[in-house]
């Protein structure tokens, strides 16, 4: 490999960087210059100012449900690839059913261990 070979990249870091640059001087140039007190202190928020506290205080329900959501995205991400070399694992003859019926299987019982602690069900 040359040196030739790393100009994309090259390319690429430099783009990402001007456009950085580009983003904040143009915040720099059209933001908020002089204006002092509550108005320039508080956040922006779609043109209108700001009611109430910044710092909503939220359950620690809705964590555990976007943690959970998010464990069984990932199963799908590693079900996938599984799905579409299934026929080209079989035709080799490579055991490629059992290992991934274990990972179902770790997945399943967490599931019902959620389910018996209550963690899926929703309180008003």
């Amino acid at each position: 490999m040359g040196i030739g070979d790393y100009y994309p990249i090259l390319i690429q870091i430099l783009l990402a960087a001007s456009i950085a640059l580009v983003i904040l001087g143009v915040s720099v140039f059209f933001g908020q210059k002089g204006t002092k007190g509550a108005i320039r202190d508080s956040a922006y928020e779609c043109g209108m100012i700001a009611e109430g506290s910044g710092h909503a205080r939220f359950a620690v329900k809705f964590y555990v449900t976007a943690m959970l959501f998010i464990l069984f995205d990932i199963e799908v991400v590693f079900l996938l690839p599984w799905v579409m070399v299934f026929r080209e694992f079989l035709a080799a003859s490579l055991p490629i059913l059992l290992p991934v019926l274990f990972f179902l299987g770790v997945l399943v019982i967490g599931l019902l261990y959620e389910l018996k602690k209550g963690a899926i069900e929703w309180e008003a």
